[in-house]
């Protein structure tokens, strides 16, 4: 890392940057992106409902939805959101929140087939993300699969850091 870009850095946090993440941080990030996602469809469905109120007043009535089509509905946002976040970013806004980021080998962005297939990982079994907590290199099932790392990185995207410099990675 150069010296410069560590200097925007508060003191607390320089020796942690590009070393991988642990359980505590990832679970609060991912917990943030589930409520994002969340109250997003949450917004969309009321907008929906609110629109076919407005066009269709006398004739309207609630949809009514099955709990596994909803849940099905909440995985598939999750999974698009993690996507193209992880691919445009390598990082979502749970994430950025908590200084996170997701990367390959030598500190390389996910390309877009990496990206989607951590994602489906993470997806369908979401307790892959518990093996960090015994793992010596803190890397999840997901992680382990695909050879990515979660790694703290505060700086940002395309601020020319080096992972190498700041210690080990994976």
């Amino acid at each position: 890392m150069e010296h410069d870009e560590l200097s925007v850095l508060p003191p607390e946090v320089r020796s942690y940057q590009g070393r991988t993440a642990g359980i505590a941080t990832r679970v609060a990030a991912n917990t943030i992106d589930g409520l994002l996602v969340a109250v997003a469809l949450l917004s969309a469905y009321g907008g929906y409902v609110a629109l076919r109120l407005v066009l269709s007043p006398r004739s309207f009535h609630a949809p009514d939805h099955s709990v596994i089509w909803v849940a099905l509905m909440f995985l598939g946002w999750v999974e698009i959101y993690l996507t193209l976040s992880w691919w445009v970013g390598g990082r979502t806004i749970g994430d950025r929140v908590m200084g996170l980021q997701v990367v390959v080998r030598g500190g390389q962005p996910l390309g877009f087939l990496r990206a989607f297939a951590r994602a489906v990982l993470c997806v369908i079994f979401p307790i892959g993300l518990l093996w960090c907590v015994v793992d010596p290199s803190r890397r999840s099932v997901q992680d382990l699969a695909l050879r990515t790392s979660v790694v703290y990185n505060w700086l940002p995207r395309g601020s020319g850091r080096h992972w190498r410099d700041a210690g080990p990675l994976v």
